[in-house]
């Protein structure tokens, strides 16, 4: 198995051999494979190359989700949550049926939110004395991403389905 990060780990060979697999069958572009590949090795920077070369090719909207989806997790992965937000939105805009972009916005606005809004003024100023509810609005945008993730896969999210009744904000 070339360039795949396969450790002592089962489950990391399994994903590592289901994702080979997966890349020979999959009726992908050879640059989404290749971009694809660098994504699974962590080379994130030449992932990224990749992906946006892939966008510059490809026309299908359906196809472009995906890509669009998957510069959102590398962004999410090098820590940069605003860019990724923007990514995983443009994703929807071209389909609306990706649940796994919103629970990752979901859990953007759940964990990180609040680093994010602290780039600004009145953020910084908000985390800084203690803002709830900023908290609260962050917690509440995530509940909503979160639904609709529910609503396209109801059998996912458990742990996402747990929080909102625990918080009472599920419906």
């Amino acid at each position: 198995m070339p360039r795949s990060r396969i450790t002592g780990n089962f489950i990391d060979k399994t994903f590592s051999i289901l994702a080979n697999i997966l890349l020979r069958i999959i009726p992908t572009t050879s640059g989404e494979k290749e971009a694809f590949t660098y994504y699974r090795d962590g080379n994130y920077a030449e992932a990224l190359q990749n992906y946006y070369e892939a966008m510059r090719l490809e026309i299908d909207p359906y196809d472009r989700s995906y890509i669009l989806y998957n510069i959102g997790l590398i962004h999410t992965s090098n820590g940069e949550h605003t860019k990724a937000l923007e990514y995983y939105f443009r994703a929807l805009e071209r389909n609306p049926f990706l649940p796994q972009a919103f629970n990752n916005m979901a859990v953007i606005c759940h964990y990180v939110k609040l680093l994010v809004y602290s780039y600004s003024d009145r953020g910084e100023q908000a985390i800084r004395q203690g803002d709830s509810e900023l908290a609260e609005a962050c917690f509440d945008q995530a509940a909503e991403y979160w639904k609709q993730a529910i609503a396209l896969t109801p059998e996912n999210y458990i742990e996402a389905q747990n929080w909102l009744k625990i918080t009472r904000r599920f419906e």
